[in-house]
């Protein structure tokens, strides 16, 4: 006899947990299904040395920001463990002498910084402050905006687009310029409009093209910088990045317990491989072993190739929507690096082995944006980077949970290997190409080689494979701008609801989706719960028309 539940979430991410943890605490008997040992997905804190367990890393995601204050609230996060510090600044150190420190807070320091570069940027840098945060204030609740069905004539589609309009409606022509040149211009074209200095522009196109198949001359750029930027703005907006205490994978245990605070079960080891649908509408899964598990509701949190076209069957669905899922975007070329250091990484350009002010933001390897340019036309033509970018950070400048004391975790998440990797593991092909990423660093910081005690490195092809993030790509799908706002992750789609009655969608390839926000996961259980309540409203009014 199939298990019975009032509802199932498909995957155990961050997304998934958070999906639970809503519907559980609306009421609704919940079970989560993660196919893997452990939950986390992404977010995830693991030991990936067996001979040496006391060394941990966060072995994919590795800052947390975005994460809407209503969920930290909502779900108590911070009574679970869920416990941030705050990063550092911006930190390049350059080959050829000096470094720059960018910081989110402090207008005074900024321009001391660029001004050893360009006194006219430095000038220049509270206007773009200003600018960004203007944009923020219209970015930031678009996250939280659930998209309407733009072209739809429903009346309900047409309300939504209505609502989305009035809400907008005091936007001026300046700022709707200025968001269109947001979606539409590359990071590097951006920059050239405002910075003279390469040093200031290559510091601030990083954003852009993070975890992005797509270079910073690429168009739609700046849109994945200003995505990143909206979580350095501060107090009033969606909050500023941050290490976790312990590792991502405290995030995402700190929304689990909450879930399960709340009711809800969470099984691992038990992977999906069918959902199963009843006169058109979802009615459970299907576990690898031939389980069954039954619900009204179902929630998928996975990559939309996995939910829609192997768990359903393109052949169930409709023409256009299985097209579109089809056709979705979803290459990477990412490689992330994990090294356990000894000590300290002792920049030539800021001399020092001892914990600095430096050591405690992100460590980029993006001197210029020519520098990230050219990493990812290598990817493009078919060729791993030759000198890899990287945004790096070292957590346990504030964190001590990771790693015995004396030791340290360099976390590296660097760009571009060719997008098919993900098709073969490319064993040694990534052991070269972490070499030269760790050259690289080691021509500004002549210990860092000799200081790695462990390293761990994670291609494309062990992404999608092992974490389930198809292509490598960490957002689910690219945030290119067909796959944006009511597009993500199909047109008349992107409300959380899909083509399957019963059936759900949160994960990172919706709206909202990019970096670990729990916001997909919020928006799908807010659905399903909004739909059960309006049902119930249905079906009262339907036993009060009948008694009448």
């Amino acid at each position: 006899m199939a298990a019975t539940y009032d509802a199932i979430v498909v995957g155990g991410g961050h997304n998934g947990l958070v999906a639970a943890a809503y519907l559980a605490r609306s009421g609704a008997r919940t079970v989560v299904l993660e196919g893997r040992h452990k939950t986390g997905g992404a977010a995830t804190t693991e030991a990936p040395w067996p001979e040496a367990p006391e060394f941990k890393v966060t072995r994919l995601s590795y800052v947390m920001s975005l994460m809407p204050p209503t969920i930290i609230k909502d779900l108590d996060l911070a009574r679970h463990g869920y416990q941030i510090y705050p990063m550092g600044p911006y930190y390049q150190a350059f080959p050829d002498g000096g470094s720059i420190k960018l910081y989110a807070d402090d207008a005074q320091r900024n321009h001391e910084e660029v001004s050893k570069w360009s006194k006219k940027d430095a000038d220049t840098m509270p206007r773009w402050d200003a600018w960004l945060e203007g944009l923020a204030e219209v970015l930031g609740p678009l996250l939280l905006t659930v998209p309407p069905a733009i072209g739809s004539r429903k009346p309900r589609d047409l309300a939504g687009t209505l609502r989305l309009a009035w809400r907008h409606k005091g936007l001026d022509v300046r700022t709707i310029a200025d968001v269109t040149r947001l979606m539409t211009m590359s990071i590097a074209d951006l920059l050239d409009d405002w910075f003279e200095s390469p040093q200031v522009k290559g510091a601030l196109a990083v954003n852009g093209v993070i975890g992005t198949w797509a270079g910073p001359c690429e168009p739609g750029t700046a849109y994945v910088m200003a995505h990143h930027s909206i979580g350095d703005v501060g107090d009033g907006h969606l909050g500023n990045w941050g290490f976790q205490e312990g590792g991502m994978g405290g995030v995402s245990s700190a929304i689990e317990a909450a879930a399960r605070g709340f009711g809800a079960e969470v099984r691992t080891n038990a992977r999906v491989t069918r959902m199963i649908i009843t006169d058109g509408k979802a009615s459970g899964v299907v576990l690898e072993n031939g389980d069954e598990i039954r619900a009204g509701v179902v929630v998928s949190t996975l990559h939309p190739r996995t939910a829609f076209l192997e768990h359903i069957g393109a052949e169930n669905l409709p023409p256009d929507f299985a097209s579109d899922i089809e056709h979705w975007k979803t290459r990477s070329g990412v490689v992330k690096i994990n090294l356990v250091l000894g000590e300290l990484p002792d920049f030539t350009a800021d001399p020092g082995s001892n914990l600095q002010e430096h050591h405690t933001g992100s460590v980029e390897m993006a001197p210029s944006v020519e520098y990230i340019e050219r990493a990812f036309q290598d990817a493009r033509e078919g060729r791993p980077a030759l000198r890899p970018f990287s945004d790096g950070v070292i957590p346990t400048a504030f964190d001590k949970k990771l790693v015995p004391e004396g030791y340290h975790v360099m976390s590296l998440f660097t760009q571009w290997v060719p997008s098919g990797w993900s098709e073969e593991p490319h064993t040694a092909e990534l052991e070269a190409y972490a070499d030269r990423m760790i050259d690289c660093y080691n021509e500004l910081a002549p210990n860092l080689k000799s200081a790695i005690v462990h390293r761990d490195i994670v291609g494309p092809y062990e992404m999608e494979h092992e974490y389930g993030l198809v292509g490598g790509n960490i957002f689910h799908g690219e945030l290119s701008l067909e796959q944006l706002f009511h597009m993500r992750p199909a047109p008349g789609f992107a409300d959380y609801r899909t083509p399957v009655d019963g059936l759900y969608y949160g994960s990172s390839a919706t709206h909202g989706g990019g970096g670990v926000c729990g916001i997909p996961g919020w928006q799908a259980a807010a659905a399903a719960i909004a739909d059960k309540k309006a049902a119930r409203r249905a079906g009262t009014v339907r036993k009060i028309t009948r008694r009448s």
